[in-house]
């Protein structure tokens, strides 16, 4: 695996025991629109500082992993086209000497090796729709590596759940069967990005930011490797209005069957519809919901760091 770059501020945090957040570059080079994606990750950063905690956005420039960028750093990702980068692709881009946008799962992966523990997101991925097929029929097989990552990966990732254009059933059983714990912050119900209740069930609730930490600490002493996932939902009254969410889903699955929109290619199709369809509602959400996650995860650090 390619070499590591840890930013100073990033490191003097670690080195001293101060709360550090890791937050994924993805979401800023492809998940929202220039130039309000330069905005949104310089305000994603401010809202850790504010709380006291250190940002690490994490990204590949020129071939190297970072961990903390620096303001250039953060002007790349919003405005260079950058690829998007898993896990498996960090060693092409590292002896291509390539620049990337992390996604949950490379974020994680760096962010663990650097020793961050806590990391903001706003949704994960998962399962997608027709994954197994119908009968095995014309099985996709598409399940993003976020899960198999997290599996292996030793860090908190909070989330607004996964998007409602996934299979959610799906997800959450393969979470299970990873045994990637998952626990509703404030909630007993798995939220589906845009929406606070996605329909299903959570085993485990947490009250507040220092259950998790206890939770990160017995995960520690056991041993375990794998992550642990905090399901944030949408403040309530930023979530989007279920019915016209069901509304704009069910146009935009029927323009993607209509024309002939299949396999990998489907999800980015639906996701651009919808921010279409909804006359960029999806979006404010997407927004209110990754600073909601981000000021969760802040405290989570918070208090992580006060037990060390």
């Amino acid at each position: 695996m390619p070499a590591l770059t840890v930013s100073s501020e990033v490191a003097d945090a670690l080195t001293s025991g101060r709360p550090v957040v890791a937050l994924e570059s993805t979401i800023i080079s492809h998940g929202l629109p220039r130039p309000r994606n330069h905005a949104a990750a310089l305000e994603f950063e401010q809202i850790l500082r504010d709380r006291g905690v250190t940002p690490a956005t994490v990204a590949v420039l020129d071939g190297i992993p970072r961990v903390g960028l620096d303001a250039e750093g953060v002007r790349r990702i919003a405005e260079e086209e950058l690829a998007k980068a898993s896990v498996r692709d960090l060693p092409i881009l590292a002896a291509r000497g390539a620049s990337g946008a992390t996604t949950v799962a490379a974020t994680a992966h760096l962010a663990a090796r650097a020793g961050v523990r806590v990391f903001a997101t706003g949704g994960l991925g998962g399962v997608h729709r027709g994954a197994a097929g119908s009968a095995g029929a014309d099985a996709t097989f598409d399940e993003s590596a976020d899960i198999p990552t997290l599996a292996a990966t030793p860090i908190t990732v909070v989330s607004a759940g996964v998007k409602s254009v996934l299979d959610i059933a799906a997800t959450l059983e393969r979470l299970e069967t990873l045994s990637v714990p998952v626990v509703g912050y404030g909630t007993r119900r798995f939220p589906a990005f845009w929406l606070r209740d996605s329909g299903h069930d959570l085993d485990w609730a947490v009250d507040g930011a220092a259950e998790v930490a206890a939770i990160m600490a017995a995960r520690d002493e056991a041993g375990s490797q794998a992550g642990i996932i905090v399901a944030n939902p949408v403040p309530a009254a930023q979530e989007w209005d279920p019915a016209e969410h069901d509304h704009v889903l069910a146009e935009a699955f029927a323009e993607a069957a209509a024309a002939g929109v299949r396999g990998k290619a489907v999800t980015p199709f639906l996701l651009g519809r919808i921010v279409e369809l909804s006359g960029g509602r999806s979006l404010e959400v997407n927004l209110d919901l990754a600073r909601n996650n981000v000021r969760v995860a802040a405290d989570i650090a918070t208090a992580w760091a006060a037990r060390a």
